[in-house]
Parts: C-alpha cells; structure tokens; sequence
C-alpha cells in the first residue's frame, strides 16, 4: 500500500510542472477509493508528509535562502555560479522564476498530501474499533493539521502583502486555500483575512489532538526539545510567529509565553560545554542537536534534503569558493563579547584567482556526522527555535497599546545571557530605541533563516547596498525602498495560465 501511496503522491507532483498545483488527479493514478485503508497506511501518510518537508526547495533550502539573499544579507562575489543570481539582483525576478515555481509547488505539495490524508481518514476511522488505534488517527490528523497550517503560513509569508489590520486584510489578496485533495474547488485566491483565519483553524484543531497527557513527564515520556515530530508546543511556537505577523500583540505574548515557561526548551549556551571545546550553541550547528530546538527537519545519512551552506562555501575538500558572503554590517553588528560571531563565521582564504579573505558564513558549513560520509554542507533545517520565541515575545511587548519595555528587554537580556561570555545587567530599551534594539537582535540570531525578507516587509522597511572587496557590480550598488512590490514574491505564471484558473497576480507579476 505504501509503494502505490508514493507512487499516486509523486504522480500527483509530477502533474505540477504542466499543470497547477491544485491539479492533483493524473490519468496513471491510482483510484482513490483504494488508498489509505488501515491505521498504519494513515500513519504511513504522515510519514509522507514528513518527508515532503525534507524538500530541497523548502527548509534546507529555496524556502530558507532566497528571502534572506534577495535583502542585504550576502553579497554575489566575483567569479560565482550566478545561482539564484536572478533573486539576489532584485529587479530581475520574474513570475517564471523557476527557484520561487519550486518553492510555491512544494509547499502545495505539503497541502495536497495532508488533504490526501483528511479525505481518506474517516473511512478508516469508520472500520477502527481499538481505543489505542483510534487515538493514533487522532494524533496523526493533528500532525497533518499543522503541517497545513506551517505549509499555509510560508505561502502567506512569501506571496501576499503585510497583514496590517483585520479590516485591511479583508480586501487583500491570500493564498488559494484547499481542504480536499479530490473535488472542485475553485481556484481563486481567498482574502488575507481568510488565509490567516485558516492558518489559525488549522492550528487550533493540532493543538487539541496534539496536547500532551496531564501527567507527561519528560524523564519518562522523552524529551520534548530537538524533536523530529510536531507536538502540542510545536503548535504554540508558530501560533506565537503567525500572531506576530497578524500584529496581535496579545497573542503573540500568550503563545509565546506558553512555550518559554513552558520549562521544556533552554537556551543554548555559547559559554558551556556540551563535547571538549564545543559550546552548545555551537553543537546546534555543527551536530543539530539542541535543547532549544522545537522543530527541526529529521536528517539521516541515507535520507536528506538540500546543502544549505553549499552556496557559502562550495568546499571541495581543497578550497573553498562561495558564490555569496556575508554583508560587512552584518557582521559588524555583533559585539565583541558576542560568541555566536565564531560560530555563525570564520575567515577563509577564497580559492578564486582574485584570492578574496572574507569571514564565510559556516553555520550551515555541514553536521559533523554527515561529513565523515563525505556529504557536505548539509544540516538540518531548525524550523522553530526557543531563541525566536523570546524576539516574538519582545517585539510583541513593545508593540502593544501599552508597551512593557521593561519586560522586553528582559527577554533581550536572556537571550544574551546565553550568547555572549559575559552580560552584565539589564537591556535599556525605550520608546526611542526599543524597535530598533529588536531589529538587530533579529538579524544577529536568525541570520540566513528565511526571516529578513518579511521581516522588512512588515515593519515597511527598504534596504541599500554598498559595494563590498570583488562583490558583483551588478547588484552589489542597489537601493530598495520601503514597500516596493517584490517584497511580494510573483505568483508563477504557469498557475495564471492554468486550465480554469482564476487566479489573482500579484502587483510584482506585472
């Protein structure tokens, strides 16, 4: 059951590159009615969606690299590929952009298989009559539910507008949003509004079929940190990062608070030793192990997604020649005391014939493990982190109507108390400075993790680049002002001009 299950979702996938990623009924697939008939074919479902994640055009890769190159986090250097060169010089992307098609379709792809899922479960629920069985349908439509409902809040994130206000989302263009794999749905973009309200129903629903036992205990029941699998918190951590982006404050505290004290997760410390002479914070990146890891893409050695740190180094196992590197403000934003510096970079000696020395991202430099079987530059994605929870919380509290700017700058401070080799007192943050503190502190911690490009949008910030030592000239002198449109990703074309299409473009399609 499992081969013809594969084998009916890869059809489905196939379809995509022709036709839309709604399209999901191929004349060689398997009839419907004959998938998903037990309890273990409904988890074997969920296994599937796993792995969709394991994508290299997802988390270990499009998904997280393109909105943060597209910005001024790296600069292309003189002799590169020209990978993802249309992204990085802003004015040439394009809705047949084949780097954002795969990230669009693959994120459909998480949405087709967990409707493929909620289709086909009631009717085996119908024939389950074990109490244990029937709990596991439970847990396994809660793991899909969130999976929607991540999958849903990427596609939000990248191809629509800012959410500034229920009133105003009501009138802005979402996301085509689907509850079925089989049907008629129309394909429309809904309302922001309705994108986000499905994003939160989604998360609701996980959250009540994930909740952990009263009784659960983690010396017992296992640890809940650097897990592989959703669970109740994993629902809370995002519920926090989507009440962010919606701007309720409110809530952005409550579920973020809810994962913090929550007692589950702590902070990786860049000053205690969790192997000789390797911090934690550091063992996070170089063995992706973490106890602040709520989420993270599973890995092994036989089953793995994308490079992320390839493009940063290319390393051949004698030179290295990256094809971006780090912008110097960047950088220059860490103080000295700062100990994530030695581990997010290091100084090479470039192999290009230009021999630039540049400090080279090496955080997504490859798991220890991984590259004793000579593959390299390849990590696991940590989707959710306890470090972002406290930048939502923070942000979240100077925000509200009534700002608590001395709650926020508690949490700043925890969060440095845990990078830096010594920080000694509170964070001064006030009306006039605290945004600003926030803005750097999010560059500082989740630098290269997919966030920037949003995170710019929403707070209708541009940027300016400054020509750095053998940047490309073409790019590297580029000033974006606030609120242009490809903060907004263009819908593909091929879904436009799809069979009954009614879709929507975006202003960046024109």
């Amino acid at each position: 059951m499992i081969k013809k299950f594969k084998l009916y979702i890869l059809s489905a996938a196939v379809a995509l590159s022709v036709t839309s990623c709604l399209d999901k009924m191929p004349e060689d697939g398997i009839p419907f009615d004959e998938s998903l008939q037990t309890v273990s074919d409904v988890n074997l479902a969920v296994i599937g969606i796993y792995d969709s994640f394991k994508s290299a055009y997802l988390y270990s890769g499009n998904l997280t690299l393109l909105p943060d190159l597209q910005t001024d986090f790296v600069y292309g250097i003189n002799g590169n590929t020209n990978i993802y060169g249309e992204i990085w010089r802003w004015k040439d992307i394009k809705p047949t952009n084949t780097d954002i098609e795969a990230v669009y379709g693959d994120l459909y792809t998480v949405i087709n298989r967990c409707n493929f899922l909620f289709d086909r479960v009631d009717n085996v629920r119908k024939k389950t009559n074990d109490d244990k069985e029937l709990d596991k349908l439970d847990q396994c439509c809660g793991e899909a539910y969130f999976a929607r409902a991540l999958a849903y809040s990427e596609l939000v994130k990248l191809f629509c507008k800012a959410y500034e206000s229920d009133e105003e989302a009501a009138n802005e263009l979402g996301v085509i949003l689907s509850q079925h794999y089989q049907g008629n749905e129309e394909m429309k973009r809904a309302s922001l509004k309705d994108s986000y309200q499905f994003i939160l129903d989604d998360l609701e629903r996980a959250a009540e079929l994930l909740k952990l036992e009263e009784d659960f205990d983690p010396s017992k029941d296992g640890v809940l940190y650097n897990s592989i699998y959703f669970n109740e918190y994993t629902v809370y951590a995002l519920r926090a990062r989507v009440a962010l982006y919606m701007k309720k404050w409110d809530e952005a505290i409550e579920y973020s608070t809810k994962v913090i004290e929550s007692g589950y997760y702590i902070l990786s410390s860049c000053t205690q030793t969790a192997s000789t002479g390797v911090s934690y914070y550091k063992y996070m990146w170089t063995n992706d192990s973490s106890t602040e890891s709520i989420w993270k893409v599973g890995f092994t050695v036989n089953s793995y997604g994308g490079a992320l740190g390839r493009i940063f180094a290319n390393y051949d196992f004698t030179s290295v020649r990256p094809d971006y590197v780090p912008a110097t403000w960047v950088i220059n934003l860490y103080e000295t005391s700062d100990l994530r510096v030695s581990t997010i970079f290091q100084s090479f000696t470039t192999g290009y014939s230009h021999g630039l020395t540049w400090p080279l991202l090496v955080k997504y430099f490859g798991n220890e493990t991984f590259t004793s079987y000579n593959i390299l530059h390849v990590t696991m994605p940590k989707v959710l982190r306890l470090s972002e929870q406290y930048l939502i919380r923070a942000e979240a509290y100077v925000q509200k109507a009534q700002p608590d700017y001395g709650k926020a700058g508690s949490d700043i401070s925890k969060l440095r108390l845990a990078r830096y080799a010594s920080y000694g007192g509170s964070t001064a943050m006030s009306k006039d400075n605290a945004m600003d503190v926030i803005k750097k502190e999010r560059v500082k911690e989740l630098y290269m993790e997919g966030f920037r490009l949003h995170d710019l949008k929403r707070w209708h910030d541009g940027f300016k680049r400054e020509p750095q030592d053998q940047s490309l000239d073409n790019g590297s002198s580029l000033k974006v002002e606030k609120d242009d449109p490809l903060f907004v990703w263009p819908i593909p074309q091929h879904e436009l001009d799809a069979p009954g299409s009614e879709i929507q473009p975006n202003e960046s399609n024109k």
